[in-house]
């Protein structure tokens, strides 16, 4: 029997393995931040729920259009992509050194990376994301759209039309569902009368690939690299769903519900035991992808990237815009005035 191929290559594993750790400690420190009152606007945890991110982010290249899922403010996706990271900490701090100059909070933007921006409404990026695919499609130089939502966004208009769009047109985007099974409270079983929401988009003739383990970063990467190639090729979208655990409460200052009732202590003492890093680690060392002094390093190194961003944050000044800066940022001047 011939040997399977391998999807992923050692230096793409190991890659994987890095951004994840990294992103890791990015959202807990992001977590306990926001508990100590130093973020301003509000903050999703995407503790237990990082790896599809990272699995989304890595391979692709700074010309690529990412719209990150709003968990953890897509920090998972973002860094694995290769944003500048100082400036997203100082914007979720309201200073003036953010990426949005201190003013947007987790509404952020990295147009230099391609990265533009989100809002606080479900699903909203299946509406740009179809524009930026048919540019994508008609400037022809092998760009992808990664577009990146969770299982509530299923359920609005906006998905529908962008599906059945990207198929009409055969877009160039990797639709990548992060399935948590979570709609903030609403239990995914309660809001779609199918297992696997793919299944919409098989409806509409855009492969699918499904993976059941979320919390596998490497399995996630296996699905999406072949997605990403098949969309720079001109081989038109796919639908990943990754099936994934949410550790945390939607958001912090909320309860943590499943329907009106506080999750049970077993399922989190289950859940916990799926770590993703836990996962990936079991998994590096029982195929000598990396042995434990480099597994420590790669966390060191991790928790040296943080302190610089935290302090790069804490050092920089309050954003303080006069009425003018603020006015000059949203709206275009006509003869000097602004209307």
């Amino acid at each position: 029997m011939a040997k399977k191929k391998e999807v992923l290559s050692k230096e793409q594993r190991i890659k994987l393995f890095t951004n994840l750790v990294r992103a890791d400690k990015f959202g807990k420190m992001m977590y306990s931040r926001m508990m100590q009152g130093k973020l301003i606007g509000f903050y999703h945890p995407a503790e237990g729920a990082i790896a599809p991110g990272v699995a989304a982010g890595s391979f692709l290249t700074n010309d690529d259009i990412l719209f990150p899922h709003h968990r953890g403010h897509g920090i998972t996706h973002m860094l694995s992509k290769g944003i500048d990271i100082e400036p997203y900490i100082a914007e979720h701090a309201g200073k003036s050194t953010g990426c949005c100059e201190g003013r947007a909070a987790w509404h952020y933007a990295y147009p230099e990376n391609n990265v533009f921006g989100t809002t606080a409404y479900i699903g909203h990026n299946f509406v740009p994301c179809t524009g930026f695919g048919w540019a994508a499609k008609r400037n022809n130089r092998g760009q992808v759209v990664m577009n990146c939502f969770g299982d509530g966004a299923m359920g609005t208009g906006r998905a529908h039309e962008g599906l059945l769009l990207s198929s009409n047109w055969q877009l160039p985007i990797v639709h990548f569902c992060e399935n948590n099974g979570f709609a903030i409270f609403a239990e995914v079983e309660e809001m779609h009368p199918t297992e696997h929401l793919s299944t919409i988009a098989e409806g509409l003739n855009i492969p699918t690939t499904i993976v059941e383990d979320g919390q596998d970063v490497f399995a996630i990467a296996e699905a999406v690299i072949p997605a990403i190639e098949r969309a720079r090729t001109g081989g038109g979208p796919t639908f990943v769903e990754a099936k994934c655990l949410r550790f945390k409460e939607h958001d912090i200052g909320n309860r943590d519900l499943r329907g009106w009732k506080p999750r049970e202590k077993e399922e989190y003492e289950a859940m916990l035991k799926r770590d993703p890093v836990l996962v990936a680690t079991e998994r590096a060392r029982a195929e000598s992808l990396l042995t434990d002094v480099e597994i420590e390093k790669i966390h060191e190194d991790a928790e040296l990237e943080v302190a610089r961003a935290v302090k790069f944050a804490d050092d920089s000044p309050v954003e303080s815009p006069t009425e003018e800066e603020l006015m000059a940022t949203l709206y275009a001047p006509r003869d000097g005035v602004f209307v």
